[in-house]
């Protein structure tokens, strides 16, 4: 059965990785800037489109893998240094990679890249090798409709959230990523130790 591994704990972990990864709320800002410069945000198709390329990289992104011969314990390291450069980013407030120049203010450049980014995928795959598919799935929705509620109300969430506020949760929130990146790392090297010694 699907929901046989359904799990709120794992589900409530999966959902603060991907919030801290997608960092929807760090991101006002810039949503905010986009909705001035393009007049309009569709926030429905920018958040239906960033869940669905997150749930169909959940499954197709193993299958890439299989393909090119990298197993998932090694992406999910990958992933995990991936992880813990963004979570440095929101701690001591640098940039290594930012968001490219926006086309559109719906599909381009909200659900891909600043929703549904390389980070944000990375993330998902990195997860699969540590919880089950169900929790991720249901971690993936709860956090498209977070970015539904936010890209819907930036307006007024920038006015009630002050700038110092939104810093203090960023950074919060990177600690937090910078733990889940160190456990992710050290989990998925234990396990692949325990493979090469088996071989």
């Amino acid at each position: 059965m699907i929901f046989e591994h359904f799990s709120w704990k794992e589900v409530l972990t999966c959902f603060m990785v991907l919030f801290a990864v997608i960092d929807i709320i760090g991101s006002i800002p810039i949503i905010v800037s986009l909705k001035q410069k393009f007049g309009q945000i569709e926030a429905e198709k920018a958040s239906v489109v960033a869940g669905i390329l997150m749930i169909i990289f959940l499954f197709v992104g193993n299958k890439i893998l299989n393909f090119i011969g990298v197993d998932v314990n090694s992406f999910a390291i990958a992933g995990a240094f991936v992880i813990f450069i963004i979570a440095l980013e929101m701690i001591l407030g640098v940039q290594i990679q930012r968001h490219t120049e926006a086309k559109a203010a719906s599909i381009v450049p909200i659900a891909f890249p600043l929703i549904a980014g390389a980070g944000t995928l990375t993330t998902t795959l990195s997860l699969k090798a540590q919880y089950h598919d169900i929790n991720i799935i249901v971690g993936i929705i709860l956090n498209t409709v977070l970015v539904y509620i936010v890209l819907k109300s930036s307006n007024w969430l920038e006015k009630k959230i002050g700038e110092g506020t939104l810093k203090v949760v960023e950074k919060v929130f990177g600690i937090i990523l910078l733990a889940i990146a160190i456990k992710l790392f050290t989990s998925n090297f234990a396990q692949l130790f325990q493979n090469s010694i088996h071989f």
